[in-house]
């Protein structure tokens, strides 16, 4: 694999981990009083999914810049694809 693509790689590893740490988080502060199975039910009865991995995917933005700030651009680059993809995902979840 060349250095670009393991860089490229690693900044999308990293803003995977960060979204799944939103998740946890807002799990965590949000809905945490129930358990797993009932709140997937409530986010599905109310339509939430796109909102909460909108919301999960918000802290890839200071990642994002940080990389910028530090000259790792295909760090960057990774995170901005996880970006783009969390983005759609949340886009087919809206119409679905």
């Amino acid at each position: 694999m060349g250095a670009v693509k393991k860089e490229i790689f690693i900044g999308a590893a990293v803003g995977f981990f960060v979204v799944l740490a939103g998740l946890f988080l807002g799990y965590e502060y949000l809905v945490s009083q129930y358990e797993l199975p009932q709140s997937i039910r409530m986010f599905h009865n109310k339509h939430l999914y796109g909102k909460v991995l909108f919301l999960a995917a918000v802290p890839n933005i200071f990642v994002f810049f940080l990389y910028l700030k530090k000259k790792q651009d295909h760090r960057a680059k990774g995170i901005l694809g996880i970006s783009i993809l969390i983005a759609l995902i949340t886009f087919g979840l809206k119409f679905i």
